[in-house]
């Protein structure tokens, strides 16, 4: 009966072409694995990408706002980067894709409106360049991480507009129910195996 039992547990599972069961080294269990989606991976990496932009978007605009109230020269301007920090510091927030973001600002769940932010935080940050001898490395670093933020926010309305985001939720969905059948199968495999260990006791004695 045990050995029937695990025969169709196996069908069960390889029955699945997104399930693997793989042995853990050192137990006699099972783990069951989910097999990565690669269109998600690729969505993460640029995510992640993304966030660095921002990143080094925030970094530049403090170093903006910072000498212009340091200098006393153009103390508009480092109220202006100050509000650029606080946009950018959004930016990276929905690329973690929070729901407690989301719940709030909806329009950042869409690839398209998440997008739009990002150029507006490029624009932002690109603005007003000052173009004195000493501050040539600002400036510099400023057109990097604008046009870099700003390549990003292109791709992401784009990719909005070819309804890739709303592909890309489906999928997270999918790949939710895919852990957790991998996980529910788990669970039940662990009790199986301590199922077969109690009748092997009592059959003992």
């Amino acid at each position: 009966m045990a050995g029937h039992g695990g025969a169709e547990e196996e069908g069960g599972v390889n029955s699945h072409p997104q399930l693997q069961p793989h042995r853990a080294s050192g137990s006699g269990g099972r783990r069951i694995r989910a097999r990565p989606d690669t269109f998600l991976v690729v969505c993460r990496c640029f995510s992640v990408l993304t966030s660095l932009c921002a990143v080094l978007c925030i970094a530049v605009n403090v170093l903006s706002a910072i000498r212009s109230f340091k200098n006393g020269y153009d103390v508009f301007d480092g109220i202006f980067r100050c509000y650029a920090v606080v946009i950018a510091f959004f930016v990276v927030l929905a690329e973690t894709e929070w729901g407690f973001i989301f719940k709030f600002w909806k329009v950042l769940e869409y690839w398209v409106g998440r997008g739009m932010l990002q150029i507006f935080v490029a624009v932002m940050t690109r603005a007003f360049p000052d173009y004195t001898e000493e501050q040539q490395d600002l400036v510099l670093l400023q057109n990097i991480s604008a046009y870099m933020l700003l390549s990003c926010g292109v791709v992401y309305v784009v990719s909005g507009i070819l309804c890739i985001g709303l592909l890309k939720r489906s999928r997270r969905k999918k790949e939710i129910s895919r852990e957790q059948a991998a996980k529910d199968l788990e669970d039940l495999e662990r009790r199986r195996e301590e199922l077969e260990q109690l009748l092997i006791v009592e059959t003992a004695a």
